[in-house]
């Protein structure tokens, strides 16, 4: 019941938005949707920690410990993303930036893309997880070039073309999979594409197409997870779409694609028997995230910045990843978590700072703390605990991961340090003088929805300060159906 509410939900969101969305009521409704969601969501989660994992509708939905932990993740931000958007979009609107019709658009696409996303999550057949990409894809398109502006369509243009060749590539992937299969379960037809059917028997399964799979697999999601060299999309997508969109691309959609990843990296290893999968995880998480620590530098637009810290970090948890284990994967799971929370909540604040300075360049951007205290608070907490100081969570997952490294691959740690010590340069450099420089912002036509900034501040501080044991044993046994 609570996995239905979940897909279905969203899609009931879709077209009443779809009718409704242009009328002053619709934020109110979107946020309707999305509490309603994350209740079933939170129904989930909890069923599964109670009573193990779920088969349901002839085994064509699966929910485990691994994956009922994003869908309650997704639902979470989704809500906050929600409640974020309605002044937001309100202020864009007042600012001519949107009429009614496109904010129909936004609201409806909104929902499409969040069951789109549940979708990929929650299913168990991988044809059909790539079918949930794919429209994943196809709405988020639509909402990166909602401004209509000649840098918003060419940033549309460049998503959909470079995630098309992507989630082509997964497609062929998906195909060999299946030939991999056809002499285990060939006489099952489509359910031999079934993860828990290929789980079962991943011994049987034909080594070497496998292993030709997974280079198509992980370079097609590979894509949307936004590692490199694959990656060009992803700063301009954040940069010209709407704030509350890039606050879900970098917080949730990054973290589904990887889930994709991750599933068909547990069948190929199982299947091969070598560690050729972890270590093409490790490399390109560590191209990632050196090469995005570097790209940091370069940006002017506080959006682009806070994009190629997303590849950054996806790099680093995709580099755990495949370090494999209990800790590494245990630190890779707490890193996905704080990580969405952490730069959905920056990308709040950046909005709004773009917003009260009228620029998103940030050499425009001065004052915040004297003329929004809250808006400049909440961007610098949020610098800082993406940047790794501690208390915050993320300094708790990067020192797993780096000691880690340090043991089981020495030789990786410099590439690490150099990565982290030039993002924490890089950003720090960047965001001080927007603090705390000279006053230059504008006070806002409507009060800033900030106290999810500080919601998942908190939670992410939480997290690096005490985690509850409930909590820590839900990412121990993830981690190791991970393996």
């Amino acid at each position: 019941m609570e996995l239905l509410a979940v897909l279905s939900l969203p899609l009931l969101g879709f077209f009443l938005l779809a009718l409704f969305g242009a009328r002053r009521v619709a934020p109110e409704l979107n946020i309707s949707i999305s509490l309603a969601t994350f209740i079933a969501a939170s129904l989930l989660a909890v069923r599964v920690a109670r009573h193990g994992p779920i088969l349901v509708l002839h085994d064509q939905f699966f929910v485990d410990a691994f994956n009922v932990f994003l869908v309650a993740l997704t639902a979470f931000v989704g809500l906050t993303t929600a409640i974020f958007s309605r002044p937001y979009m309100r202020i864009e609107e007042l600012h001519g930036r949107l009429t009614p019709r496109r904010l129909r658009l936004y609201h409806a696409m909104y929902q499409l893309f969040m069951a789109a996303m549940f979708l990929a999550l929650l299913t168990n057949n991988m044809g059909l997880l790539w079918v949930a990409m794919e429209a994943a894809t196809l709405s988020t398109v639509l909402l990166v070039s909602l401004y209509r502006t000649r840098a918003s369509l060419e940033a549309a243009w460049k998503y959909f073309i470079l995630c098309g060749v992507g989630i082509a590539q997964a497609l062929f992937g998906t195909i060999l999979l299946y030939f991999a299969a056809e002499k285990a379960l060939g006489s099952e037809g489509m359910t031999a594409l079934l993860w828990t059917h290929l789980n079962a028997v991943k011994g049987q399964l034909e080594p070497r197409v496998l292993g030709l799979a997974f280079v198509f697999l992980l370079v097609g999601y590979g894509t949307k997870v936004g590692l490199a060299p694959l990656h060009n999309w992803l700063p301009d997508a954040h940069a010209e779409g709407p704030t509350p969109v890039s606050a879900v691309l970098s917080g949730l959609l990054l973290n589904v694609a990887l889930y994709a990843v991750i599933r068909c990296k547990v069948l190929v290893e199982g299947s091969i028997g070598v560690a050729l999968p972890s270590r093409m995880l490790m490399g390109f998480g560590l191209l990632s995230a050196v090469l995005a620590s570097f790209f940091l530098w370069r940006q002017r637009d506080i959006k682009r910045l806070f994009g190629y810290s997303s590849i950054e970090h996806m790099g680093i948890i995709t580099f755990a990843f495949g370090l494999g284990g209990p800790i590494a994967n245990f630190a890779a799971l707490l890193h996905m978590t704080v990580h969405s929370l952490t730069k959905s909540s920056i990308f709040f604040t950046a909005g709004h700072a773009s917003q009260a300075s009228g620029t998103q360049q940030m050499d425009g951007i001065r004052g915040l703390l004297g003329t929004s205290p809250t808006i400049g608070w909440g961007l610098m907490l949020g610098s800082l605990a993406i940047l790794g100081m501690p208390p915050f969570g993320v300094f708790s997952s990067e020192f797993l991961i780096l000691t880690t490294a340090m043991r089981e691959h020495p030789g990786t740690t410099p590439l690490l340090l150099i990565a982290l010590g030039v993002a924490f340069a890089a950003i720090f450099s960047r965001v001080q003088p927007m603090v705390f420089g000279d006053k230059e912002a504008q006070p806002l036509p409507h009060s800033p929805a900030l106290v999810p900034v500080f919601v998942h501040l908190a939670l992410v501080l939480m997290l690096g300060i005490y985690m509850p044991p409930a909590l820590a044993e839900w990412y121990r046994v993830a981690a190791r159906l991970i393996g």
